[in-house]
């Protein structure tokens, strides 16, 4: 029985795949600290190292460079839930969830929301391996969501989408930034101070 053929990616292949991984690694980066609207492609070029008109040989617009680094963290994302022992509860895989969102945000890695106005959500809306990460993430927390309510670890008065909304509100909160600003606290302790707020509330016990 013959061996299935290996298709070889050329060398000039493997350079513009790399190329463009470092393009997106670049947008995601200059999204976080700045956001979409702030951001220029200038600005991605002079952090690649290459010219503008390169940057236009892989991405033909603002919007499909960003939508680029929005699929990617959306993958970043679907792989680490995928990671997740099988065995932990449905409420510890969340507060993983949790951690490893505000670790990223707090590392610079993640990118920003865009506005409702933002000429970049019509992009996003038509990016689908975007929506096909968005999709699978949302249904594999929906999912634990729901068995934490069950067996009473979370609160089941609370819409199971307000609990999603809760956690995805991790990927933008202020307080992370407010708290880093403040240099009281290391990056692992901020994680665990807002996590706790989130999952253990303010009363106090």
């Amino acid at each position: 029985m013959s061996s299935p053929v290996v298709a070889r990616v050329s060398f000039k292949e493997q350079m513009l795949q790399a190329r463009e991984e470092a393009i997106v690694k670049a947008v995601s980066r200059l999204l976080a600290e700045k956001g979409f609207e702030a951001m220029t492609v200038d600005e991605v070029a002079a952090e690649v190292g290459i010219a503008k008109a390169s940057i236009y040989k892989h991405f033909p617009s603002k919007e499909d460079l960003a939508a680029a680094a929005m699929a990617r963290v959306m993958r970043r994302a679907r792989d680490f839930l995928r990671s997740l022992p099988a065995g932990d509860a449905p409420l510890d895989k969340l507060r993983g969830a949790a951690r490893w969102t505000m670790e990223l945000k707090l590392a610079g890695e993640m990118p920003s929301l865009p506005g409702q106005g933002s000429s970049l959500r019509s992009t996003l809306m038509s990016c689908q391996p975007y929506l096909d990460g968005l999709l699978e993430v949302r249904e594999q927390l929906g999912g634990w969501i729901e068995a934490a309510q069950a067996s009473g670890a979370l609160n089941p008065r609370l819409p199971a989408v307000a609990v999603l909304y809760t956690l995805y509100a991790r990927a933008c909160d202020p307080v992370l930034e407010f708290l880093k600003a403040g240099g009281r606290h290391s990056d692992a302790e901020i994680v665990e101070l807002v996590l706790s707020t989130c999952f253990e509330g303010l009363n106090a016990r």
